[in-house]
């Protein structure tokens, strides 16, 4: 055995052999303290303690680098450099876990480092990256079994794939690799390739491998939260941006997309990208398929969307991110455009997929142009297209992003935030469509409205019959002076006392309906409105006649009823001298909204049109006739030849709306029971007011009592035929029944529903007593208070109740049939039973 000296002497004269048995035996020993304890060199004379000094350096230099800010791939360099050394491995290298296009795949990240390497020519290029997907090779092992290995013999090891030996013209041996993982997610590979000076790793290399490779997961998983900070809060500013936008745009598809990426586009990382927008045409018209028909054009055999429309790119919208901004639309782009040569955009329409990839020069499906792309010297190298498809699954454009900014491929986040970004966009093509479609029933309504007003416009001919101006003058109205054709237009128009136009009693049947149209327009005169508020001549007339053929000819809510609750309300202005309460545009407003309450009625009351599902039902929540009544009488306000307030001013016009509203709505009669209390207080607060002056200072100083009188007023006009003359109210009531009879035959025959007995014609011999209960549950209140109010409205009150007692009367006649009936009937009843005792039968039991 040798000794001491012997052995401290062949040591001295052979330094390399002493070099290798100390790295050999010593450092692992070294490596471990410093990983496990607290380094405490007392006497640094030895070679184990200078040794776990440059250890303890090389540590201390790691920390450092982790907490610098410098790239991930350059920390990662100086680790794989210390791993390199230690384990005496031929070089070393980082591969880099990621997807695209929904597949995962491994890439060349830092290549054959060794412990004296440049960072510069270990870092790969990303158009030089060598990517292969995770099932193939020792090192996709690892991405998808998450545990390291010691390969002592590759060619022994069945995983093993020399396809990175062939890109390289490396031969590889024996190897030492390990995963980096986040949780469940493999981040990379760090690889370590041929063992310097023996045939495999030991398993101290392969403990020293594994300790330093937590610096590499510190290293790759502070990259990784950082990278994926930064991508969720991309997404979530991609995300709120563009729903800003997209709901702030709803005019076009291409104004709503423009606007959305445009205001995200520092989010999207890219150097430039484009949006192609599809014809959504998917039937040809009949005349473009007559030449294919005939032969002399060749049917389309070119790609087609999912839903079979041809791919067509109507317009391209190009945006350049790089150096000045730039943003390009190309409407009607060639097949030859720089953006859709390639064939990808007519892919991903033809296939909605999306479609990933790197280093496209190099790619041979796709013909990308290797040189710029345009005078701006731009050269694609990295291309991500997406379909933007709408809610009905259809493909109505594609977004294509060009290179991403770091110079790397786009990954499976880049796709996660373009594709929701995407899938907003056509999502919100919604918005557009709606918008679309709106405008679209807007304008057929308008088309509509015009077509109708056509119809029932008053035309020059009509007008003439009243105003007669070519007769007179030998002159159109509109070269007539104002103030002639007010004259002639009052000689033309029955005085108001002719026809008791002032009268409560007053009867539309003595004339015809076209006197009634002259009568209306006395009314106006007479209220003094006409010359006051500069109303033409000629628009009155046209006006008048208009609302005269706005009426259906129905049996009951026909012009007459709408002119005589006109009749009526100008009779309680002037004859009942309500008018005090309410200036000359009110009185102006009330007339000409009680002339048109009922316009364009159907002959069937609300809950019909509910029942029904009408259109009407459908637009109108509540008081279905009376908003549609309404909307009719402003669309004539609407009309310039028709619109007898044109000469109000802006304020003025206002009032008149807002009193229409009140009073056509006023005349659904489920609003009625609301109303009359309150109007109730207002009489009852005035009747003891000995001051007339008080009175009106009451109410013609407080708008809202104005409105509820002026809204019981609507009611009282509507109801008014009660009112009337017995031999006029008969004749009324009988035309208000037949037509609640044929609402009720509606109900039977196309409702399947058995009508009410006030609409049920088999019920018809109850119509005195159902009369009765309409008066007292219903207009007796009215015209009581009225009269209380004003004592000239009396008459109106003591016509109902003489109505009544005529009703009461047949009523009692009616009732005196039916008990006669039914004694008659008691009386048979009570023979046929003393009968049957008489033959000695059981009134309970029968034997047969």
């Amino acid at each position: 055995m040798a000794d001491k000296d012997s052995v401290e002497k062949y040591l001295e004269n052979n330094p390399q052999f002493a070099k290798e048995y100390y790295d050999k035996k010593v450092r692992v020993e070294v490596i471990a303290a410093a990983f496990a304890e607290n380094l405490n060199i007392k006497d640094p004379s030895s070679y184990k303690d200078v040794s776990q000094i440059q250890e303890a350096t090389i540590i201390f230099d790691l920390i450092k680098e982790l907490q610098s800010e410098q790239a991930m791939e350059m920390s990662m360099h100086k680790v794989l450099q210390r791993i390199c050394l230690l384990v005496n491995a031929d070089r070393c290298s980082y591969f880099i876990v990621r997807a695209r296009n929904g597949i995962p795949e491994l890439a060349t990240c830092l290549f054959d480092v060794t412990p004296t390497s440049k960072y510069e020519s270990n870092l790969v290029n990303p158009l030089s990256e060598i990517v292969f997907p995770t099932d193939v090779g020792i090192v996709g092992q690892l991405a998808t079994s998450k545990k390291g290995i010691n390969v002592p013999d590759v060619k022994q090891n069945p995983k093993f794939s020399d396809f990175v030996d062939k890109q390289t013209g490396y031969t590889t041996k024996n190897m030492l690799a390990a995963p980096i993982v986040s949780g469940k997610d493999p981040l990379g590979v760090v690889m370590a390739l041929n063992k310097v000076g023996g045939t495999e790793f030991t398993k101290v290399d392969e403990d020293l491998f594994n300790k330093y490779l937590n610096f590499a997961s510190v290293v790759a998983l502070q990259h990784y939260t950082k990278y994926m900070w930064n991508v969720e809060s991309r997404r979530s500013q991609v995300l709120l941006w563009s729903a800003s936008k997209v709901f702030e745009e709803l005019t076009d598809i291409e104004r709503q997309f423009h606007k959305a990426l445009y205001t995200v586009r520092t989010y999207l990382q890219c150097e430039r990208y484009s949006v192609g927008l599809l014809d959504m045409t998917k039937e040809k018209e009949f005349y473009d398929e007559w030449p294919i028909k005939l032969g002399d054009v060749e049917p389309y055999k070119g790609p087609k969307t999912p839903d079979g429309r041809e791919v067509n790119f109507y317009k391209i919208i190009d945006y350049l991110l790089e150096a000045k901004e730039e943003i390009k639309v190309i409407p009607g782009p060639p097949a030859d455009h720089w953006a859709l040569v390639s064939g990808l955009p007519t892919y991903v329409a033809e296939n909605a997929f999306i479609c990933n990839m790197m280093n496209v020069a190099a790619d041979d499906y796709f013909t990308f142009q290797k040189e710029a792309v345009d005078e701006t010297g731009f050269v694609i190298k990295n291309v991500l297209s997406l379909p933007i498809v709408n809610k009905k699954e259809e493909v109505v454009g594609v977004a294509t992003f060009f290179n991403r900014k770091d110079g790397k491929p786009f990954d499976e986040q880049d796709e996660q935030i373009t594709e929701a970004l995407t899938q907003f966009l056509g999502w919100s093509v919604l918005n557009c469509d709606t918008y679309d479609k709106l405008n679209k029933t807007e304008w057929k309504k308008e088309i509509a409205q015009e077509m109708v007003l056509y119809q029932t416009r008053a035309s020059l001919t009509e007008v003439q019959e009243i105003l007669n101006t070519k007769e007179k003058f030998d002159m159109e109205p509109e070269d007539c002076d104002q103030k002639e054709m007010y004259k002639l237009l009052r000689t033309n128009i029955p005085e108001a006392k002719d026809v008791d136009l002032l009268e409560f009693h007053f009867s539309d049947f003595p004339l015809s309906e076209f006197d009634l149209i002259k009568c209306g327009i006395r009314c106006f005169f007479e209220l003094g409105v006409v010359e006051k508020f500069k109303v033409p001549a000629e628009i009155l007339t046209r006006w008048m006649y208009t609302v005269r053929k706005g009426y259906r000819d129905i049996t009951y809510h026909n012009w007459r009823h709408g002119f005589n609750v006109g009749q009526t309300m100008f009779c309680l202005l002037q004859t009942g001298r309500l008018r005090k309460y309410y200036s000359d545009l009110d009185a102006f407003a009330m007339v000409a909204a009680a002339f048109c309450h009922d316009i364009d009625h159907r002959g069937t009351n609300n809950l019909y049109q509910t029942k029904s599902a009408s259109p009407l039902a459908k637009l109108h929540g509540s008081s279905i006739l009376e908003r549609h009544h309404l909307e009719y009488s402003k669309t004539l306000m609407g009309e310039e030849n028709l619109n007898i307030f044109q000469n109000l001013q802006k304020r003025q016009f206002e009032t008149v709306q807002h009193l229409h509203d009140v009073c056509i709505i006023a005349t659904d009669l489920a609003l009625y029971f609301k109303k009359r209390t309150m109007f109730q207080k207002i009489v009852d607060a005035t009747e003891p007011m000995g001051d007339e002056k008080e009175a009106i200072a009451y109410v013609s100083n407080n708008p809202t009592r104005k409105e509820i009188i002026m809204a019981m007023m609507m009611t009282g006009c509507d109801l008014s035929a009660i009112t009337k003359p017995w031999e006029v109210q008969s004749k009324v009531a009988l035309m208000v029944a037949a037509e609640f009879w044929e609402q009720g035959d509606l109900e039977r025959n196309v409702l399947q529903q058995e009508p009410i007995p006030m609409m049920d014609r088999n019920k018809s011999d109850e119509l005195p007593k159902m009369q009765c209960g309409f008066i007292d549950f219903v207009c007796s209140f009215v015209y009581k208070e009225f009269s209380r109010f004003h004592k000239e409205i009396t008459p109106m009150f003591d016509g109902l109740n003489n109505n009544r007692a005529h009703w009461k009367e047949l009523a009692d006649v009616y009732q005196a049939k039916l008990d006669a009936i039914a004694n008659e009937k008691k009386k048979l009843e009570e023979a046929e039973n003393k009968k049957d005792g008489e033959g000695g039968k059981s009134k309970t039991c029968t034997i047969f």
